[in-house]
């Protein structure tokens, strides 16, 4: 593997996520850890990718290493029976191929090594980084999971600020029933207006609820 990639790894894997999370000043602190995921997921990916490669590499030498052994076992024969034969010049030429292939052998044998060293790590790697992900992930649902309990434990220390709020929640969810069923204006800040149009609201849904009511023993029936 590249010693950028592995370092890359390398500095994700030490990388601590609350750290992250401590350093962060902007106003978007899990923003900028769900970004924090996605580059860990890139380099995933990219490990993936030359784990890929040298998996298919060492098959290749492995299956190499297989054809010159037996190429090799076979060419002793051959000169075995060169020999008994008296044709010196086919036993060479045997020979010449078999010290070639003894040549070769331990550089494949050395390769493999290596290859299932780097197989060895590549998929540590991955699975640090898949590990790193699911901690990742688990600070960002832990740091949601707080600033709701603010939020939550704010409003218990300010239920005037509460109260204000579901007042003004409930303006609006008013205003916005009697435009669509009148067609009118919110209610405004006037007691005695808006109690008149909320009466008159109520007897609008009551009405729609008799007639829907009707409609529905009538379709019965």
């Amino acid at each position: 593997m590249a010693d950028s990639l592995r370092t890359r790894v390398t500095r994700v894997i030490a990388g601590g996520a609350h750290a992250l999370l401590d350093k962060i000043e902007d106003a978007a602190p899990v923003a900028v850890l769900e970004q924090s995921v996605r580059e860990v997921e890139q380099i995933t990916d990219e490990v993936r990718a030359e784990l890929g490669r040298i998996v298919a590499n060492r098959h290749l030498a492995q299956q190499q290493h297989l054809q010159l052994n037996k190429e090799h076992d076979a060419l002793s024969a051959s000169v075995t029976t060169a020999i008994a034969e008296s044709r010196e010049d086919l036993a060479k030429q045997a020979i010449a191929r078999q010290l070639d292939i003894e040549a070769q052998l331990p550089i494949l044998e050395t390769s493999l090594s290596e290859m299932s060293q780097q197989d060895k790590e590549l998929s540590g790697f991955v699975d640090a980084l898949m590990g790193k992900k699911r901690e990742m992930e688990k600070t960002i649902q832990d740091f949601e999971a707080s600033r709701r309990l603010a939020e939550t434990s704010n409003l218990r220390k300010n239920p005037a600020a509460t109260a204000e709020a579901r007042m003004n929640s409930a303006q609006s969810a008013f205003d916005r029933t009697f435009r669509r069923q009148t067609g009118l204006n919110g209610a405004g800040s006037g007691g005695l207006e808006q109690a008149a149009k909320l009466n008159e609201l109520n007897q609008l849904v009551r009405d729609n609820k008799i007639s829907e009511r009707l409609a529905e023993l009538k379709a019965s029936h």
